[in-house]
């Protein structure tokens, strides 16, 4: 191999998503220096699809990077700030962990050379508390000297059929990572780009939001609000009714990610037949989004919006921002959309015949949660969800008014 541009120490690797979509972007110029995961069924997916690269076992243990690391890769947990997880905030046990990654740093900052850093997480760390999260980051950022930007990307630009809403930050001393971030913008895709065959949405949820989509699954994720990890359910209007509310396997859920299908299917030393892919995959960055980042990391690009200064004034902070020295600029017009990568239709990846039907026990109460809102009023949705537990029961389907 020639002597890689970016060499990457990856903290809270997860399944190795940023690095994969990083490698499918530069190939050999990309080089893992190190890999850094505690959960021992991530730490095999790693093993398995990144050999011979150095894995640590614990951030808050880690005490350096290697020397010659130029990028550092941190999806932090966010169990702590999504509105799926404990909304416990930063100072959480699971999001706290990330003091860890700046103890790091500043251990490394007498070095010429700081690495450039890259975080990924959930919108509602910019909203949380008050936007607590984002003034921790920006202090701890700046304090390391550098000039940081973000922006919120729906995973769905990139041609994924899953809505994944994200908060992409970079900081760095040697690029200016507005010309990474912002020089992209195509705007949301048109409704007609999305057919009308297949619907996504929670099953395990009913009361608080369906996470509604359409042509697209909402965001998958390690757990619900009944408390297990679960794969969003397909309603498929023109299917025989035993195939109308269908459940994508986890091989889906890894295309659905940008992962190769089968890229958690390694020996977890368990009995139980997908193990913890659900909840690996769910905790996962999407790799083509770091595949965009690393595009453009390798050729930045000139800054296609405006921004403004803004003050926080304890609200929710911007969905695309960027700053240094202790002045914050909006960016003014820019879409979730850098790109409109050609698009993978949901039935195009999910295969209906091949797809696991909603149980009658999660139909049945899903169906009970639905009836005590007033969610689901799509045309057609709650008729079918009502016959679909008809028909399982082995009853006559009956026809309700939606």
């Amino acid at each position: 191999m020639s002597n890689p541009t970016h060499k990457i120490a990856a903290l809270f690797a997860g399944i190795g998503g940023i690095e994969q979509g990083f490698h499918r972007a530069l190939g050999d110029d990309v080089e893992m220096t190190m890999l850094c995961e505690w959960w021992d069924p991530a730490k095999r997916v790693l093993s398995a699809r990144f050999p011979g690269v150095d894995l640590h076992p614990d951030v808050r243990e880690l005490t350096d990077l290697p020397s010659e690391t130029t990028l550092v890769t941190a999806g932090f947990p966010c169990t702590d700030l999504s509105q799926a997880g404990r909304t416990a905030g930063i100072d959480g046990e699971a999001s706290g962990l990330v003091k860890h990654l700046f103890a790091v740093l500043d251990h490394t900052k007498g070095r010429s050379h700081l690495p450039t850093l890259l975080i990924e997480n959930v919108p509602n760390m910019l909203a949380l508390n008050k936007g607590r999260a984002m003034t921790y980051l920006v202090r701890e950022l700046e304090a390391l000297g550098y000039r940081w930007a973000y922006r919120v990307v729906d995973s769905r630009f990139t041609g994924v059929p899953q809505r994944r809403r994200r908060v992409i930050l970079l900081a760095s001393r040697d690029i200016d990572p507005r010309t990474v971030l912002f020089a992209d913008d195509a705007g949301p895709r048109d409704d007609v780009d999305y057919k009308q065959d297949a619907f996504g949405f929670f099953w395990t949820e009913g009361r608080r939001g369906l996470g509604w989509a359409q042509d697209a699954v909402p965001t998958l994720k390690g757990g619900s609000t009944v408390g297990i990890p679960s794969p969003p359910a397909i309603w498929v209007p023109d299917a025989p009714m035993d195939r109308r509310l269908i459940k994508p396997r986890v091989e889906d859920a890894e295309a659905m990610q940008g992962f190769d299908r089968g890229w958690t299917d390694v020996d977890f030393g368990t009995s139980k037949r997908n193990g913890p892919r659900w909840k690996l995959v769910g905790n996962a960055v999407t790799a083509n989004v770091s595949e965009w980042v690393a595009r453009r990391l390798a050729s930045p690009g000139d800054i296609v919006a405006d921004d403004t200064l803004w003050m926080h004034q304890g609200g929710s902070w911007p969905t695309a921002a960027w700053g240094e020295n202790g002045k914050v600029h909006t960016m003014l017009g820019l879409s979730e959309y850098p790109e409109l990568e050609p698009y993978s239709h949901l039935l195009e990846v999910v295969d209906v015949e091949q797809a696991e039907p909603v149980s009658l026990r999660g139909a049945a109460g899903f169906w009970s949660r639905l009836q005590q809102g007033n969610l689901g009023r799509h045309p057609g949705f709650r008729d079918d969800v009502a016959a679909y537990v008809d028909m399982m029961r082995g009853e006559i389907p009956r026809v309700i008014a939606s």
